[in-house]
């Protein structure tokens, strides 16, 4: 996590957080268990390499840790991190997923980019990614 000085006439403390690419990690509290981690991150940007227009979207992050689970404010810097980067909306959901993939080697980790609509087109881009001989278990149907 970086932090700068704040600006003297900042508010609230002597620093202040701005975006990283670094993602931190702690250990699954539970490794012997497959379970599903959902996540829902509404205010992602990025730049349209086009235009330099701004590209918005809700990125949806799902995945079945292994030995690591993904640090929420590292996280949240990590997407801040997008905002000034020109990216294909295709090229920018896989580099996400395969960031994640390097640093947390999960079970299954799926990551869906819902981009708001751009001349009339509306674009989601789905990228998953599964460890060798992982399997999900069966679902529970309800009645």
């Amino acid at each position: 996590m970086t932090e700068t000085p704040a600006p003297a006439d900042g508010p609230l403390g002597a620093t202040r957080t701005v975006p990283s690419r670094d993602l931190d990690t702690f250990d699954n509290p539970r490794p012997e268990s497959d379970y599903t981690i959902r996540m829902r991150i509404p205010e992602f940007t990025c730049l349209c390499p086009k235009t330099g227009q701004p590209d918005f979207a809700t990125i949806g992050l799902e995945y079945v840790p292994d030995q690591r689970c993904v640090e929420l404010k590292s996280l949240k810097l990590y997407i801040w991190a997008f905002r000034e980067v020109g990216a294909f909306h295709e090229a920018v959901t896989n580099q996400i997923l395969g960031d994640l993939v390097e640093r947390l080697d999960p079970r299954f980790m799926r990551v869906t980019a819902e981009f708001n609509v751009r001349g009339g087109i509306y674009t989601t881009v789905v990228a998953e990614h599964r460890q060798p001989g992982w399997t999900a278990p069966d679902a529970v149907t309800l009645p």
